[in-house]
């Protein structure tokens, strides 16, 4: 080997940590401009209207001319309006039975028809309707549950009672029934995603706790249950996130009637903004709604961080 090769051999192996620091700077500076439009895409369709709403808030505007600044005008406004504590309320119904409902239902029939003979014909029922949109359910719910329609009709030819109950003219029944139409339609993903969950168990998990002694609701409650917890997590999750923001049904059922009995946060900003033409206050409820979005959301995620106790396939605790 030349004296030249050996030269430039140790001048590189020298210069080695330099070389790799200016490498591994480039490749971040180049990681960097690879992410950049995505964030810039994120920041412009997100953030910025966010902030834009934000300032809204705080101004008096109908859509025409400049806003007039206000203050807290909209947000005293908003907290002595008394239709605040109904949508609040019915807010948290639609929370609470989004979570039952759906993702309850949604983990037993996925637990009841996993690996039993003809499960996936049992399940399609259940995920057809997650194909049809949240008008046209909404559109089919109202015939089947408003005045004179399928329900009133059938309770009526079969000398039930309940055959004259209008079910979207009574608060709270009018949200309790809309929320079973929305359970209709999403209990379909859940049951899929929580199938999933279960085909991604290993088997060797399973049936050394069936060796064990562990079977039915001990099966489930040691075993399946932890097992799921990280998709339940997520599962959960996008159920606090529809609750919160229900409105299609709502609004084509009944439009937050009557007398803005079944409205919710997300009905109550559009009346305000788009029907009523008060931006500045409908941007206040959307704050309001924002900020009752994140307290939630940073509960639930601060619930799911904690650290969690050890189990074992015997179903003792550790």
């Amino acid at each position: 080997m030349s004296q030249e090769v050996l030269t430039h051999d140790a001048d590189v192996a020298a210069a080695g940590p330099r070389v790799r620091g200016r490498t591994r700077l480039r490749h971040q500076w180049w990681s960097h401009g690879m992410v950049a439009p995505s964030v810039l895409l994120v920041a412009g369709l997100l953030y910025l209207p966010f902030l834009w709403s934000l300032y809204l808030s705080f101004t008096h505007y109908d859509g025409t001319g400049s806003p007039k600044w206000a203050g807290l005008a909209n947000y005293h406004a908003l907290w002595d309006d008394p239709v605040l504590t109904t949508t609040l309320r019915n807010t948290a119904y639609w929370v609470v039975g989004t979570l039952v409902l759906p993702v309850g239902l949604g983990l037993l029939i996925a637990v009841l028809t996993y690996q039993l003979k003809g499960g996936t014909w049992l399940r399609l029922p259940f995920l057809l309707p997650y194909a049809i949109s949240g008008t046209a359910t909404a559109v089919v719910w109202g015939f089947i549950l408003g005045d004179h329609g399928a329900i009133n009709s059938l309770l009526s030819a079969l000398h039930l009672p309940g055959g004259h109950v209008s079910l979207l003219q009574n608060a709270p029944l009018n949200t309790i029934v809309m929320v079973l139409a929305q359970t209709w339609q999403s209990i379909g993903v859940n049951i899929l995603l929580f199938v999933i969950g279960l085909q991604s168990i290993p088997r060797e998990t399973l049936e050394a706790a069936r060796v064990d002694g562990a079977t039915g609701w001990t099966l489930f409650r040691q075993v399946i249950w932890p097992l799921l917890r990280p998709l339940t997590a997520v599962v959960v999750g996008l159920a606090l996130v529809a609750g919160l923001k229900t409105f299609d049904l709502v609004w084509i059922m009944t439009q937050g009637g009557p007398g803005r009995s079944s409205e919710t946060l997300s009905v109550t900003m559009y009346r305000d903004a788009f029907v009523g033409n008060d931006y500045g206050y409908g941007a206040a409820v959307a704050v309001l709604l924002t900020v009752v979005g994140l307290l939630v959301s940073a509960l639930y995620l601060g619930r799911q961080a904690a650290p969690k106790r050890e189990f074992d396939v015997t179903g003792g605790g550790r």
